[in-house]
């Protein structure tokens, strides 16, 4: 196995992904309280999938793993992607 250097990011940039993930929280909230029907839990899973997406390539540093990594947690995501589909589809024809 080879040494993997450490990757340190700035300041700057930890505050701005807080930032980002501060808005990204209050805009879920706000659309829980605007009642858009079926469309609020569609719109919470989008935002909690891209607020998932932001902690793993920054605070966990996956922008800075290996290709095979990134595949399997892409794959992850698919896998994730196809449950949910299939839940909202058997729940669209019931």
């Amino acid at each position: 196995m080879k040494n993997h250097d450490n990757h340190i990011s700035s300041y700057m940039l930890n505050w701005t992904v807080l930032l980002v993930l501060l808005m990204l929280t209050t805009i879920s909230i706000l659309a829980i309280k605007m009642h858009l029907g079926a469309y609020t839990v569609a719109l919470a899973l989008i935002l909690a999938s891209i607020k998932v997406t932001i902690v793993l390539t920054y605070f966990m540093h996956l922008k800075f793993e290996n290709t095979m990594l990134r595949l399997m947690v892409g794959g992850v995501f698919l896998l994730f992607a196809i449950v949910i589909a299939i839940t909202f589809t058997d729940y669209y024809f019931r």
